[in-house]
């Protein structure tokens, strides 16, 4: 018997996990919701339910960028 190997392409992931991957990306690389002012971003958000707000509002620009 011979041994074949059968190489497999990852899953396809869908256009949504591809924007939570670049809205991840994105928030730790300008630390978003840190304190630490960054580029393109004010310093810390005053609750948590503005920090939240902060981080689906990027995730729904990084959907619009990703479906273009």
């Amino acid at each position: 018997m011979s041994e074949e190997t059968h190489s497999q392409a990852p899953p396809a992931r869908s256009k949504d996990e591809i924007a939570l991957e670049l809205m991840k990306f994105i928030a730790v690389t300008t630390g978003i919701g840190k304190g630490a002012s960054s580029t393109g971003f004010g310093g810390k958000p005053r609750s948590a339910e503005e920090y939240t707000e902060a981080l689906l509002d990027l995730f729904e620009r990084c959907r619009g960028v990703v479906n273009k």
